[in-house]
């Protein structure tokens, strides 16, 4: 485990509850008490409601009790809208009532600071030693649409309508989860706006019991939803976390995902709001994206994510089409995919021959695809180009971005583009440019009641179907299982000595330069005739990391004359900055050759297990912090992919005519400290600076490991 973990809770009777207790209402309209009432008869909730308050006997026309001790036994949910001064009160008394779940909206706990932090862990304390589920403090409730129950105080302006209107899908809706009461109704408003069945908005806030994994774990078996939209600030049992993650993947149900935290204001932001401790983001993305979780970076992205995956919750791996009547939009989607990593396919012979066509003579039959006018006086071609370009292997989805037109063009679109997309099999959607220009209403409605994902702006579509496309390959990714490998065991735990830390990553495959430790001056010599000049010689300790720092390297040896000469410098130097130092010896080795200097390095984050990092080295790694992050099983061609992305990839490539290196055999190195990390959990870090990169191979010149206290090859 990365860290504490603990059991799921069944949160059912929380969302299915047959009896509901709302505890501090008044005779004030605005009160949170009254807006949970208003919105429970707005939706027809009818199930037992009970009332608590202490000033008045009746709210709206309903008796009241005193205290939540003179309640019946058994409620399923109490509503507590009480000042947090008595919330854990009040928790406890719903732990002696036998009531399964409370609701907090108060704040003041651990996003107060150090004494909210005692008064949530008296709260969770209270609220597991009567058996009580609590949702939030700090939170605005959850509403479960589906079945008509809003356990809030935010108005609503849905009703029982809307639930009705769900019961009607035919497809499974969404669930949203925030951890933010607000991020969650945005997120419930916007989906919904745009046409998407929403079955469940919850906000879990500042987690003091229930937490997201709990949701998710019932949400992942719900059969009414189909796709799970996520705004996360912070996962607190990560184990947990992927677990669920892993039966939704199985489950066929997406998962799409923000959670913010890339900058360091964003973590600070994210600390103050919920109380909790940002973990390492960067290795919490590595590994969410690796599990199959579609990460994005923006809220337009989560809205519209969500809405293509919706309907098309099985996306291929392949990159998308797009079908445009304007050669400008044409030339700027190119421009926006290049900048976001987004090819567009050729299509392939077969689909060129059946665009040839349709088209005109002047046309080109590529990808982006400018079919010019003809749908102004053949409006039927719209259904004849989808059809062909849905049907090209190499195609993964389709967009089709237009103009909105003069009511007969928009008349058009209605009758025959719309239900062209909406046949279509793969991810498909429509784009229609003019930003909020009115359409009539005759080709909204047509838009609305297709389903079709539909956007205003050929950049979020773009956006959108580029990490579509992404979420694709990872679910088709094949993962590889590692064996663990019989190494040989280093004798200690912590740092390790280069010359050690090369003995053992040579036993993975990883090429290093001839050499070998030398306890005496002639045996360097010896060792140095074998490899043959130039050598380098390293004085090798474990508690000497930083040998360049003390004169413990030196390079460019060109004979013996040199190399004694070099080995009394070194040894001198160090005595003389490390007087306390024992040297294990000192490493000869070949003298590396020049070639491009890489980075490959891994990572064990306590939280979210290993990463692995490789990036271009030397000056870029300071200057450019040029780096990619993966999962440690990542595939050769994933990892290749990534290497190809860095943005220096021009010096790897062939820059100004230079012959361009090996990039399968530096994601071969990748591959095998990836293993390292899978098959040897003791390895806390592994460290190659540089690799050198060459048109016929790698080799890593310096090497550095660290394990835990547990030793290498015991486990």
């Amino acid at each position: 485990m990365f860290y504490e973990e603990r059991e799921l809770h069944d949160v059912r009777r929380l969302l299915y509850p047959a009896s509901i207790a709302v505890v501090g209402v008044s005779d004030s309209e605005r009160s949170f008490g009254n807006f949970v009432l208003s919105n429970l008869a707005s939706f027809d909730y009818a199930g037992e409601l009970h009332l608590v308050s202490r000033s008045t006997a009746e709210v709206q026309g309903r008796a009241c009790v005193a205290s939540i001790d003179d309640l019946p036994e058994g409620i399923d949910v109490a509503v507590l809208t009480v000042p947090a001064s008595v919330v854990v009160e009040s928790v406890r008394a719903c732990g002696r009532r036998g009531i399964a779940a409370a609701v907090v909206f108060a704040s003041g706990f651990s996003e107060a600071g150090e004494e909210g932090e005692r008064q949530q862990a008296e709260l969770a304390q209270a609220a597991e030693e009567g058996g009580v589920m609590v949702v939030g403090p700090n939170c605005m409730g959850l509403s479960n649409l589906a079945d008509g129950i809003p356990l809030t105080f935010e108005p609503q302006m849905l009703g029982s309508e809307y639930t009705v209107k769900l019961r009607q899908e035919a497809r499974p809706g969404v669930a949203v989860v925030a951890q933010s009461g607000a991020m969650s109704n945005n997120l419930r408003d916007a989906l919904i706006a745009n046409g998407l069945p929403v079955m469940y908005a919850i906000s879990t806030g500042n987690e003091a019991v229930l937490s997201i994994e709990d949701h998710l774990a019932h949400l992942v078996d719900e059969p009414r939803v189909g796709i799970i939209t996520l705004y996360v600030e912070q996962v607190r049992y990560p184990e947990l976390f992927l677990a669920q993650v892993a039966r939704a993947r199985e489950a066929g149900k997406p998962i799409v995902m923000l959670m913010p935290g890339r900058s360091a204001r964003a973590r600070d932001a994210v600390q103050s709001h919920t109380g909790a401790l940002a973990g390492n983001h960067a290795a919490a993305c590595v590994r969410l994206r690796g599990e199959g979780v579609l990460l994005v970076d923006t809220l337009d992205e989560l809205f519209d994510v969500t809405a293509i995956l919706h309907k098309f919750p099985e996306p291929s791996a392949a990159p998308p089409a797009l079908l445009t009547n304007s050669g400008a939009i044409k030339n700027c989607a190119l421009d926006l995919g290049e900048d976001i990593g987004l090819t567009f396919p050729g299509f392939s012979p077969s689909t060129i021959a059946g665009l040839e066509t349709i088209l005109p003579s002047y046309a080109v039959a590529e990808n982006p695809l400018d079919f010019t006018t003809i749908s102004a006086k053949d409006p039927q071609a719209y259904t004849r180009l989808c059809n062909v370009v849905v049907d090209d292997q190499g195609v993964g989805g389709v967009m089709v971005a237009m103009m909105g037109g003069p009511r007969v063009g928009q008349l058009d679109k209605a009758k025959h583009l719309v239900p062209a997309i909406a046949q279509c099999t793969k991810p498909s959607a429509l784009i229609i440019l003019g930003d909020q220009t009115e359409l009539i209403p005759e080709f909204r409605q047509a838009i609305e009641e297709s389903g079709v994902p539909f956007f205003r702006s050929v950049d979020r579509a773009v956006r959108a179907f580029a990490r579509v496309e992404r979420y694709g390959r990872s679910m088709r990714r094949k993962r590889v299982e590692s064996s663990r490998r019989q190494l040989p065991s280093l004798p200690s735990s912590g740092l390790h000595a280069e010359y050690q830390c090369k003995q053992w990553l040579s036993a993975m495959g990883i090429s290093f330069p001839s050499g070998r430790l030398a306890t005496s001056v002639d045996e360097a010599a010896d060792i140095a005739r074998q490899v043959g000049y130039p050598v380098v010689i390293k004085a090798q300790s474990a508690d000497l990391p930083h040998k360049s720092d003390v004169g413990g390297v030196v390079v460019g040896l060109a004979d013996e004359e040199a190399l004694r000469h070099g080995w009394d410098c070194l040894q001198s130097a160090v005595a003389t900055a490390r007087p306390d130092l024992t040297l294990d010896g000192v490493l000869v080795e070949a003298m590396g050759r020049g070639g491009v200097e890489l980075i490959v390095g891994a990572r064990r984050d306590p939280q979210w297990g290993p990463v692995v990092m490789v990036g271009l080295g030397g000056v870029w790694i300071e200057a450019l912090k040029d780096v990619r992050l993966l999962p440690a099983d990542s595939e050769l061609a994933d990892i290749s992919q990534e290497i190809l992305s860095l943005k220096g990839a021009a010096l790897l490539t062939g820059l100004r005519g230079s012959e361009p290196v090996d990039i399968t055999a530096i994601a071969e190195v990748v591959s095998r400290v990836g293993e390292v990390m899978q098959s040897c959990p003791e390895v806390e870090e592994v460290d190659i600076n540089p690799l050198v990169a060459y048109p016929d191979g790698v080799v890593a010149l310096d090497a550095l490991v660290v394990t835990s206290p547990q030793q290498l090859g015991e486990s």
